[in-house]
């Protein structure tokens, strides 16, 4: 199962970081590691973008109550 929430996905891409630190680890895993690594940081950008355009909308709904 994958972590769903923004904070859940920094905490795994940090997990799959320290797998990538290790001297242990495959050029196969960490090519693994990487690609993973990647698309995970790319579903959080994708949260974080769609948190700040909530925000960008509640702000806007805001001011135009104001007015």
């Amino acid at each position: 199962m994958q972590p769903q929430g923004f904070e859940a996905k920094l905490a795994h891409a940090k997990e799959i970081l320290e797998k990538l630190m290790n001297p242990e680890v495959t050029l196969e895993e960490s090519v693994v590691f990487y690609e993973e690594g990647l698309r995970v940081l790319k579903e959080a950008q994708q949260l974080l973008e769609e948190a700040q355009l909530k925000i960008e909308t509640i702000e806007q709904s805001m001011l135009g109550e104001k007015e």
